[in-house]
Formats: structure tokens, C-alpha cells, sequence
């Protein structure tokens, strides 16, 4: 709840951030922005949203335009799940501030992106150490696979370690990590197998309810 509440303080700091840069922005941009072929770009394929859609504010959606929504919330029931999914976002977070560091020129920017590049650096290691205090404090990665708690003798222990190559030639096992070896997890061994030995019986499906109407055209007698 203390990050939760925290990462809801960086939305204001992002809001006021854009508010601040549209602050005596000009209605027409095309003509000055013509002069970055790379701006001119962007800008000659857009809608100009942030004037019309806001009146050159903020606005609740991505890059793209698209509203946020409760799609962007990860609660799978699982800890281990969305501490991982935590860490992605985190992750993918950080890599978006470290190239608007890189985009800008305007300290003040600089000043506040680099705070937040900070707390993302914080909040990775955060939801690794609670992934870590999980299970055994001396082995990172003590509660895989996600969810552990499913019994290993019911999943198909023929495949759960197993490389698969989709080659349609004869590929050589690569000899890599994943390929050989203790599994990440220390519950198996790593093997490498063709995608292609796997090939069984074509699947035995009744034919489709004719009120789908699937078929290409109506069926005869004798079609």
C-alpha cells in the first residue's frame, strides 16, 4: 500500500510534467516542427488529441491515445506471479524514463526523470527480495515454477524441462544453459528435443454444426 500510494504520487508528478511542457505551446506546431524531419514525422500522422481531447492537458492514456484501464492492474492471486509482473513493470518503467533522460535537454526534466529512474532502481530490487523471502532465503529462485504449489508428479514430466526446436532440419543441440543441466529451479535437468518427434494422430474433430455455417458453400449430398 506504501508503494501503491507512492506510484500514485508519480502520476501527478507526470501530469503536472506534461501540463507544464504544453504550458504556451502554439495551437499550429506543424510549420516549427517541420524543421525535425523525425518530429515532422510523428506529427503529419497524428491527431492533434492533447488540444482538442483536453485543451493542452493531461490526459488518462498511453502514447498512443489508448484510455487507461483495469487491464493495467496485475492481481493474478498468486504473490509470486505479480511480484514478477511488478518487476517487469518496473523494469520496462525504468527503460521509458532512461530515454526521456536521454530525450531531453531541459534540466528540470532531467531533475524529476532521474528521481524517478531512482525509485524504479528501489522498487525492482524491492519486489526481488520479497520474491527471495518467499521460500529459502539462500536460493533466489526457491519458489519455481509459479505456482509451486501444484503437484510435480501431475504436470507431464516428460516435457517440463525439455527445449523444444521447431527446425524443420536436424538441429544440433546448442549447448546452452537452457538446453543442458541443472533447471533453474534445481527441481530438473535441462534436455534438448525436436519439435518434430512429437508429431501424433491428426486431431479427430466432428464436423462443424452447420447453423455456423463454416463451410464454404452449402454441402451436398454427395460433397
Amino acid at each position: 500500500m506504501e508503494t501503491a500510494t507512492e506510484e500514485l504520487g508519480h502520476i501527478e508528478m507526470l501530469a503536472t510534467a506534461v501540463a507544464k511542457n504544453l504550458e504556451g505551446a502554439p495551437i499550429e506546431l506543424r510549420e516549427q516542427m517541420s524543421q525535425d524531419r523525425a518530429v515532422n514525422a510523428a506529427m503529419s500522422g497524428m491527431q492533434p488529441r492533447q488540444l482538442l481531447s483536453s485543451g493542452l492537458h493531461a490526459m488518462p492514456v498511453d502514447s498512443n491515445g489508448f484510455p487507461f484501464n483495469g487491464n493495467y492492474a496485475v492481481a493474478s492471486g498468486n504473490l509470486a506471479a505479480d511480484m514478477y509482473a511488478n518487476v517487469m513493470a518496473e523494469s520496462t518503467g525504468r527503460l521509458l524514463a532512461t530515454r526521456l533522460w536521454e530525450a531531453t535537454d531541459d534540466e528540470g526534466m532531467k531533475d524529476m526523470l532521474a528521481y524517478l529512474i531512482a525509485r524504479d532502481t528501489m522498487h525492482q530490487n524491492q519486489w526481488l527480495a520479497l520474491l527471495q523471502d518467499l521460500g529459502d532465503p539462500e536460493d533466489m529462485f526457491d519458489h519455481l515454477p509459479v505456482p509451486d504449489s501444484f503437484p510435480d508428479d501431475k504436470e507431464n514430466e516428460e516435457f517440463n524441462y525439455s527445449f523444444m526446436s521447431t527446425d524443420v532440419n536436424e538441429p544440433l543441440d546448442p549447448e546452452k544453459p537452457w538446453t543442458q543441466g541443472e533447471s533453474v529451479d534445481g527441481e530438473g535437468t535441462f534436455s534438448f528435443i525436436r519439435e518434430q518427434n512429437l508429431k501424433g494422430p491428426m486431431a479427430n474433430l466432428q464436423s462443424p454444426n452447420p447453423k455456423t455455417h463454416n463451410e464454404a458453400k452449402e454441402q451436398g449430398e454427395d460433397d
